[in-house]
């Protein structure tokens, strides 16, 4: 399949969600965006008050799609970073998910 072929974001995150729903990790969506186009952004809590977002973007020397860290550190700073990508983006999905050691899924095959 070609790589710039890309899933609506309704779609990726109907999946996602399915994943992490098989691997026990509870995850919501708390900002729904544009069903075709719109972005994602991931936040896991890691439940000590701490908080990392991660956002798609691509790796310039490959030219393939990974997840990289947009915001890390205390939870209300990394929920104010959201929001200020919120207000840029109105199309913005963000999807928040809970685990201790930080799991997101996001490195498994299909999902960048």
């Amino acid at each position: 399949m070609p790589s710039d072929i890309r899933l609506k974001a309704d779609l990726w995150v109907s999946a996602y969600l399915n994943r992490l729903r098989l691997a026990d990790i509870p995850a919501y969506v708390t900002r729904k965006g544009d069903p075709t186009a719109g972005t994602v952004l991931v936040k896991v809590a890691l439940l000590d008050g701490t908080a990392r977002a991660y956002e798609r973007g691509y790796d310039l020397n490959t030219g393939s799609r990974l997840w990289r860290l947009m915001s890390e550190g205390p939870e209300v700073e990394v929920d104010a970073a959201l929001t200020r990508a919120g207000q840029r983006d109105p199309d913005l999905w963000v999807i928040e998910l809970e685990h201790k050691a930080g799991r997101t899924l996001l490195d498994e095959d299909g999902l960048a």
